[in-house]
């Protein structure tokens, strides 16, 4: 058994060596408590139109593909994709911790509802080059429904 934790302990250590390129981690943040119905109801409808007019639950179930790859919550870790927590705003290729392609690092935009729809329409024309191998939302009404959820759920708060 001894032996057993010390190889364990060993091969933790030995995971976080590499040659690969890195960056800083994000820094940690306050995490919010969760948000009452109310408060969804009111961040919703201050966002702009069409996204006021959104389904967050919607919005919810089809983020749910996106899980694979991404988490949006205070502090979340990065996977294949970056967190997306706060990512409205945000300038793209900047999240902490991520090693992002040339492509997004290069963007030279901030990440808003108008730039995350094209995004989600079709990743690979928005930014060729990018990693993403999602092949995109066709429907206006999930990415509609998706921003809606990442603006309310991912937000600074």
């Amino acid at each position: 058994m001894r032996l057993g934790i010390v190889t364990l302990a060993a091969a933790g250590l030995l995971a976080g060596c590499g040659s690969g390129e890195t960056t800083p981690a994000a820094p940690p943040v306050a995490v919010p408590p969760p948000l009452t119905g109310a408060q969804r109801a009111t961040m919703l409808a201050a966002l702009p139109a069409p996204y006021n007019t959104a389904d967050l639950e919607h919005g919810a179930r089809v983020f749910a593909r996106c899980k694979a790859c991404h988490t949006a919550t205070a502090n979340g870790p990065n996977m294949t994709g970056p967190n997306l927590y706060g990512v409205i705003g945000r300038v793209a290729g900047t999240h902490p911790g991520y090693n992002y392609s040339k492509a997004v690092k290069g963007a030279g935009f901030a990440w808003d509802d108008d730039h995350i729809d094209h995004w989600l329409a079709n990743p690979r024309s928005v930014l060729p080059g990018n990693k993403m191998t999602f092949p995109g939302l066709p429907d206006a009404t999930d990415r509609r429904d998706v921003i809606a959820y990442l603006s309310v759920e991912a937000a600074k708060r």
